[in-house]
C-alpha cells in the first residue's frame, strides 16, 4: 500500500520550502538586508511614513501626491469602530490578552463590513484599508479600558502613527515621537513569508474572506516564537535587573539551553537591519528620557550574546530593542504585540491581495508513519 508515491522530501517547519512568488518584499539573511518593493528598509525608515509605505506595499509603487492624500483620507474616515464592538470591549474580562481581543474584534468587524459578501480585488483593497484604520482603535480602546482610563477617540487631524500614540497615551506626540512611531510601524509592516503571513495566505487560498485571513494571522502572531517575543524581552530585562547580572544570567541560560528572547532568526544569519535601526532610536530615547537602565542592560546582553553565539549567526532581531522603546514611550507591556499586528496587517493584506491574483489552494502532504492493517476490536472486547 503506497500512501505517498515517488520521492518525498520532509522539511521540518517547512524550512527552505518555497510556497509563493512575490514582488512585495525580499530578505537577504546572509547580508542582513530587507527591501520593500526594491527599496531598502533603511531608506524607508529615514524618508517615508506609514501611509506612503502602506501604499507602496498594497499598490506596488510610491504614491503620487493625490494618491497619498486619498489614502490618508480613507484611513482617517474608517478609524472609528461600531458601538457594538465598544460595548464588547467594555464587557470583556480585564485579564484578557489584547491579542485575543484584537482577534475577536477583527472577526466581528467582518460582520459589519459593507463588502462582507464581496471577495473581488476592489472589495478586498477596501477591506484592507478599513482593517488597517480600525485595528489601532481596538487596541487603544481596550488598553485604556483595562487600565480604568477614559477612551481617547481618533483625531482626524493626526497621521496614522501619531493617532495610535495619541489614543494609547492621551497625548499628541511631538515631531520626534511622531517620526519614531512612523519608523516603528514601517519596520514591522512586512517581512516576507513568516508564520503569520503564511497563515493568512492559507486561509485566503480557500477563497475565504479577508477578515478570516487576518484572524488567522493574528492568532499566529500571538505566539512567543513570533510576535509575542517582544513582551518576553522586557520580562527578561526586568528579571536580570542590573548590568552586573547580565553575564552570569546569559551564560547560565545558555548552559541550560534556554532561549534568549530577541536573539536569532530563522532567516537572518547576520544582524537584523530592523534591530540596528531600532537600537539607535532606543539609545537616543533612553538618553532623552533620562532612563538608560534598560538600554545598558540590553547592550550588555548583546555584547555577551554576540561573543558567545555570533559565529553561529545569532544576533539581535527586531523584538530585542522594540520592547525597550515601547516601555520608554509609556506603552503597557501587553500592547507590544498588538502594535506589531497594527503594522503587519498591511503586509498580511498585501500578500493576500497578491496571492489571490493567481490563487491555488494550499494543500501540502504529510508522511504517514503510523501502523497499517490494525484490527478493529469491538468495544465490548477492548
Amino acid at each position: 500500500m503506497a500512501f505517498l508515491t515517488g520521492e518525498v522530501t520532509y522539511s521540518r517547519g517547512l524550512e527552505g520550502v518555497v510556497a509563493a512568488i512575490t514582488s512585495i518584499a525580499a530578505i537577504d539573511g546572509e547580508e542582513g538586508k530587507l527591501i520593500y518593493r526594491g527599496i531598502p528598509i533603511e531608506l524607508l525608515a529615514e524618508k517615508s511614513n506609514f501611509e506612503e509605505t502602506a501604499y507602496l506595499l498594497w499598490f506596488g509603487d510610491l504614491p503620487k501626491k493625490d494618491e497619498l492624500e486619498n489614502l490618508k483620507r480613507d484611513l482617517v474616515e474608517h478609524r472609528e469602530i461600531p458601538q457594538f464592538l465598544v460595548d464588547c470591549l467594555k464587557g470583556a474580562p480585564k485579564d484578557t490578552h489584547p491579542m485575543e481581543i484584537l482577534r475577536t474584534c477583527v472577526s466581528m468587524l467582518g460582520c459589519f463590513d459593507p463588502d462582507k459578501n464581496d471577495n473581488s480585488r476592489g472589495a478586498n483593497i477596501r477591506k484592507s484599508i478599513r482593517l488597517t484604520a480600525q485595528m489601532p482603535t481596538i487596541v487603544a480602546y481596550y488598553s485604556r479600558l483595562r487600565r480604568g482610563l477614559e477612551l481617547v477617540h481618533p483625531d482626524p487631524k493626526l497621521s496614522h502613527a501619531q493617532n495610535l500614540y495619541y489614543m494609547l497615551t492621551g497625548e499628541v506626540p511631538n515631531e520626534e515621537i511622531s517620526k519614531l512611531m512612523d519608523v516603528i510601524l514601517i519596520l514591522h509592516m512586512e517581512h516576507g513569508m513568516n508564520a503569520s503571513t503564511f497563515a493568512a495566505m492559507v486561509v485566503a487560498s480557500t477563497l475565504s474572506d479577508m477578515h478570516s485571513s487576518i484572524c488567522a494571522a493574528i492568532g499566529a502572531l500571538r505566539g512567543p516564537l513570533h510576535g509575542g517575543a517582544n513582551e518576553r524581552v522586557l520580562e527578561m530585562l526586568q528579571e536580570i535587573g542590573t548590568v552586573e547580572n547580565v553575564e552570569p544570567y546569559i551564560l547560565n541560560a545558555l548552559k541550560e539551553h534556554r532561549r534568549i528572547m530577541g536573539f536569532g532568526h530563522r532567516v537572518y544569519k547576520a544582524y537584523d537591519p530592523r534591530a540596528r535601526i531600532l537600537k539607535e532610536y532606543a539609545e537616543r530615547l533612553s538618553r532623552e528620557k533620562g532612563d538608560t537602565k534598560w538600554i545598558e542592560i540590553a547592550e550588555k546582553i548583546e555584547e555577551v550574546m554576540i561573543r558567545e553565539k555570533g559565529k553561529k549567526g545569532i544576533f539581535p532581531n527586531v523584538d530585542f530593542y522594540s520592547g525597550i522603546i515601547y516601555n520608554l514611550l509609556g506603552f503597557p507591556k501587553e500592547v507590544f504585540t498588538p502594535i506589531f499586528a497594527i503594522a503587519r496587517v498591511v503586509g498580511w493584506t498585501a500578500h493576500v491581495l497578491e496571492y489571490l491574483q493567481a490563487n491555488r489552494i494550499f494543500r501540502p502532504r504529510a508522511i504517514y508513519n503510523g501502523p497499517l492493517d490494525v484490527e478493529y476490536i469491538p468495544i465490548d472486547k477492548r
